[in-house]
């Protein structure tokens, strides 16, 4: 069984990837964001208390990418389904909270779920999918954080109380547990793959990479809404934006067979560019829908295509054990993204969000030194 999956069905292996990785993304962390009113509101929260619960998603995040490795020697596809029951859970804590602690402790065990869940699914390609399209598994499996984004898009518009709309995510959370229980493949287990032995070098800037990663998105996942609204789009067409990002995040998985021709450098610095020219449209000073359109269209694209690459970098620094390399990889991009919020919060008080992005998009043109050998990839 084992075999023809590694020649014959790697493309519903990634598809079961997918779905658990918008699961985890796509509900269970990044649709916190555009409810934040509304929990506000029911729980009383301050600008302080709203951070406190953003540092408990991360905080579960982390703990997350720290458990990933070990669940993953021991049983890659046991951990894509814990992922998805963490999230699931995670989300039906929420939906039930009579108070703000057991919301808090919802949200902690939801991004738990998304921290083990690359990790889980890259470990599971390796072992399951043959080495031919490996590369094009990880990164449509990759996309699903914008499957997830784009399906939750409109939620926020929905007349129905945030309760609802959650318990009705956690349903969704039972379902996809049952599906990728039932879909994804049993491998032959880490036993049958090489572990890596001794120090593995190049693992620094792989991590530079993910930071820089972590630095430029965050500005655009925390402000770009706001920086809309500043710039007079109406709330529905901020929805479009917000959608289009993750529809357009689709196009991420294109990043693996686009690897494999022209090479995992040059598609890096190639995605980087275009990354920038996307951060950099809301750096104008009257930004209209189209323009407004098109920045969530590059964001969207080059952030799951520059995501998945991390993803295919690792796994070829660790090709025995894949799950260790994106643990790695991924807590740079989640501590760039810790540093990078509060610090463009500052700054756009001071010069401006357009401003913000124009130095972010500056910041993304960083890539280009990995011209260099020892800063590029393998």
């Amino acid at each position: 069984m084992v075999t023809q999956t590694k020649t014959d069905s790697w493309w519903s292996t990634a598809a079961a990837g997918a779905v658990v990785i918008a699961l985890c993304y796509g509900f269970a962390r990044y649709a916190y964001g555009p409810f934040v009113p509304r929990f506000s509101e029911t729980f009383g929260l301050t600008t302080i208390g709203v951070g406190v619960l953003g540092g408990l998603s991360t905080s579960g995040y982390g703990l997350g990418l720290v458990l990933a490795p070990r669940t993953s020697a021991r049983s890659a596809r046991g951990t894509v389904l814990l992922a998805a029951a963490a999230a699931t859970l995670g989300l039906g804590l929420m939906a039930l909270a009579p108070h703000v602690a057991v919301f808090g402790a919802g949200i902690t065990v939801a991004g738990a779920g998304a921290g083990l869940v690359s990790p889980g699914v890259a470990q599971l390609i390796g072992e399951t999918v043959g080495a031919g399209p490996r590369d094009r598994a990880q990164t449509w499996a990759n996309t699903g954080t914008g499957l997830g984004l784009a399906a939750s898009a409109f939620t926020p518009l929905l007349a129905f109380g945030w309760p609802v709309i959650w318990s009705a995510f956690a349903a969704l959370g039972v379902a996809v547990t049952l599906i990728v229980w039932r879909a994804l493949p049993h491998s032959a287990g880490p036993a049958d793959v090489p572990a890596a032995s001794g120090p593995v070098r190049g693992v620094a800037p792989l991590l530079v990479n993910s930071a820089l990663v972590g630095v430029t998105s965050a500005p655009y996942w925390t402000f770009s809404t706001s920086r809309l609204a500043e710039a007079g789009l109406s709330p529905v067409a901020a929805t479009w934006c917000w959608a289009t990002i993750g529809v357009a995040g689709l196009l991420g998985g294109l990043a693996g067979r686009a690897a494999g021709r022209a090479g995992l450098r040059t598609v890096n610095l190639a995605t980087w560019t275009l990354s920038a020219v996307g951060i950099a449209l809301l750096a104008l000073p009257n930004p209209g829908v189209p323009a407004a359109l098109l920045s969530g269209a590059l964001f969207g694209s080059t952030y799951m295509a520059l995501t998945g690459l991390c993803i295919l970098w690792a796994a070829r620094l660790f090709p025995g054990r894949p799950a260790r390399g994106i643990t790695w990889s991924f807590a740079g991009l989640g501590v760039g993204q810790t540093v990078a919020s509060p610090l463009a919060g500052a700054a756009a008080a001071g010069i401006g969000s357009a401003a913000v992005f124009g130095l972010t998009a500056l910041v993304a043109l960083l890539a280009w030194s990995q011209l260099h050998p020892r800063l590029g990839p393998p």
